[in-house]
């Protein structure tokens, strides 16, 4: 399947017009949002710490554009460089093909096309991915003044890509601030779907997913984990928008799960005992923790303050989301439905962006 894969990139190379530098796009090109309220504009006002200049602020990436149909494009072009060159990077190359080829939504960049500067598979070494250029990661956002309505309306667009994910059965396993991407306008895109495999339990659960900061309790302990892993890494990344910097640092995965349970506790009798006896040994053994309350983990001086325009917008609702995500408990943390639901972010709501069918049949994508 792989082979397939590169021999029609290698034989319908059409991206060849590109050249380095930026242009506006077309008038019109950028999505509109129709919900039940307008979205704000990232950069309506820019932090004295950091603003963000276009293009060089995705800087893994390379800004281009491309001649298409008469007019000029914004891209940013990713390489993977000898993407094949063992087992497991020709399955992490070829997850972020697929996804990026069938899972079509607004906030999950999509592929605009590919091709390698070889002209046969015994020459073929590198593979580059063209995609949308956006304006800047949401780690370089994450340094900025973000009110009630950016950080709701960018937690908002993370849950609608996160949800049409799950819906084709695929968990993400890998959600950080760097794998995602945002326009001044505020349009939020989820990319990197190197780790991102098929919901179930027919396959080995491995705890190697997810950047460690991110990495659900579940993950950490070896247990098996279902589509909530994406759930608590998006809370990671809320509490890190609130404090402007990372919730658990940990060094390794045991000071990992230390320095989560420091601050949420230590869990409950029921959860040790879904644990594999060695791990449910060492996690009984360690020190025991009442754990901080949330008030105090994310005081109100931490939050901006409350919207004028949305009443709901305010920072004990966002503290009340931010606790149903970061639940230890897999089996009691929010769903992904129900988040979208949440009065912090449903002033949003609109049923065409968060059940948006694809043009694509996503059901049932396989991943190896």
């Amino acid at each position: 399947m792989v082979l397939i894969y590169i021999q029609d990139i290698i034989e319908k190379n059409v991206c060849t017009e590109f050249m380095v530098g930026v242009v506006d796009a077309p008038r019109g090109a950028r999505l509109r949002h129709v919900g039940p309220a307008a979205p704000p504009a990232l950069l309506h006002r820019r932090s004295r710490r950091h603003a963000l200049h276009h293009p060089q602020t995705l800087p893994e990436l390379e800004a281009h554009w491309i001649r298409r149909s008469g007019y000029c494009l914004n891209v940013a072009i990713k390489k993977l460089s000898r993407p094949f060159q063992n087992v497991t990077h020709a399955k992490r190359a070829y997850r972020e093909f697929k996804l990026m080829k069938l899972v079509n939504h607004k906030n999950i960049i999509g592929l605009l096309n590919a091709f390698t500067p070889q002209k046969s598979l015994e020459e073929f070494q590198d593979v580059y991915l063209v995609m949308e250029l956006m304006d800047a990661n949401l780690c370089q956002v994450i340094q900025m003044d973000l009110d009630h309505e950016r950080m709701s309306y960018l937690l908002y667009q993370m849950l609608c890509g996160i949800k049409h994910l799950h819906l084709a059965g695929i968990i993400h396993r890998d959600l950080k601030p760097s794998n995602i991407v945002v326009k001044s306008d505020c349009t939020l895109k989820i990319l990197d779907f190197g780790l991102a495999r098929t919901a179930g339990t027919t396959f080995m659960m491995t705890p190697y997913v997810v950047t460690r900061y991110y990495r659900a309790p579940e993950v950490i302990l070896g247990m098996g984990y279902t589509e909530n892993v994406d759930i608590w890494s998006v809370g990671c990344i809320m509490g890190e928008m609130i404090r402007g910097g990372v919730l658990f640092p940990g060094t390794d995965h045991i000071d990992q799960w230390n320095k989560i349970i420091e601050q949420l506790g230590t869990p409950s009798a029921a959860f040790m005992a879904r644990l594999q006896p060695t791990v449910r040994n060492y996690v009984e053994n360690r020190p025991r923790y009442a754990g901080y309350s949330f008030e105090r983990l994310f005081p109100d001086i931490l939050f901006p303050s409350d919207s004028n325009e949305h009443n709901r917008l305010k920072a004990s609702q966002a503290r009340d989301l931010l606790s149903r995500m970061l639940v230890i408990d897999p089996e009691r943390r929010i769903s992904v439905d129900d988040a979208l639901l949440h009065p912090y972010i449903n002033v949003w709501y609109d049923e065409g962006e968060v059940n948006a069918v694809s043009t694509h049949h996503t059901a049932h994508i396989h991943l190896y």
